[in-house]
């Protein structure tokens, strides 16, 4: 094994070059992230596609080839292979795991700030443009929490009863949302689960079911037919949904796909 990663090595230099400091960050989450804090003083590289959940990606040859050439690598914690890995590829990185949740801004900010300080610790004569950025990023965050929340205040969002896919749940609570329920990946689901939620969502009269694409989206569809509901899908990751460039973009088109949804069933509201 060990051969064949020196092999990965030895290749890899005239792959990703070696001007920069290499961060590896396993989703694009951090990518984002470092990209905007790092500016050019860093060569991000992300692990992981956009539409791919990562704790169920398989890696590939050449991600034992970048992460052998990383000064810092940013990961979620769920990916079961990465520390076990690391200890094999590249011991000698500086490692960053960041839990918990990312897709509302305290939660965002706090793992902006954690990137920031990471950065700083390689790099520490770029400290000061480290920190600039940051500054700029969360000034940024701020200016579009104001927006989107005065938006969902204006729309009525706290009586719009909704159930929640659990990995959007903190992101429908900062929009404000009547969270009715919560549910889930779809594979732990089973027919019962339908069931009792479609009872407690027509209850409730539910009129949105907001579902997350990387953990699939057809247990959320049943459960919108069932209840007569609006069915919408978000993305935790930037990218795979148009617009979703960076992690601000992506917020700011999540909360957009909320209030158009919501717009229509008020228009359908007799």
């Amino acid at each position: 094994m060990r051969a064949i990663l020196a092999c990965f090595l030895i290749a890899g230099w005239a792959l990703v070059g070696v001007g920069q400091p290499v961060v590896i960050a396993t989703s694009d989450v951090f990518g984002s992230l470092a990209r905007t804090i790092g500016g050019e003083e860093v060569l991000v590289i992300t692990i992981i596609p956009a539409g791919f959940c990562p704790a169920h990606y398989d890696l590939r040859p050449s991600d034992f080839l970048h992460l052998a050439q990383a000064r810092l690598v940013l990961y979620h914690g769920f990916e079961v292979w990465m520390d076990r890995l690391l200890a094999h590829v590249n011991p000698a990185a500086k490692v960053l795991k960041l839990p918990g949740p990312w897709n509302f801004p305290k939660a965002l900010a706090e793992k902006a700030q954690a990137v920031e300080k990471a950065l700083a610790e390689i790099l520490p004569e770029k400290a000061a443009p480290f920190a600039e950025r940051l500054a700029v990023f969360l000034e940024k965050l701020e200016s579009l929490s104001q927006e989107v929340k005065a938006r969902a205040e204006e729309l009525g969002l706290s009586e719009v009863p909704t159930i929640v896919m659990v990995w959007q749940e903190g992101f429908a609570r900062w929009l404000g949302l009547k969270i009715v329920a919560t549910y889930p990946p779809e594979e732990r689901l089973t027919m019962r689960d339908l069931l009792e939620l479609a009872k407690k969502g027509r209850e409730a009269e539910v009129k949105l079911v907001i579902d997350n694409l990387q953990s699939g989206v057809s247990f959320g569809g049943r459960l919108a037919h069932a209840l007569g509901a609006s069915h919408l899908v978000l993305t935790n990751f930037p990218g795979p949904i148009p617009g979703t460039v960076d992690m601000l973009a992506m917020l700011r088109v999540n909360a957009h796909l909320v209030f158009a949804a919501v717009e229509a069933l008020k228009v359908t509201v007799p």
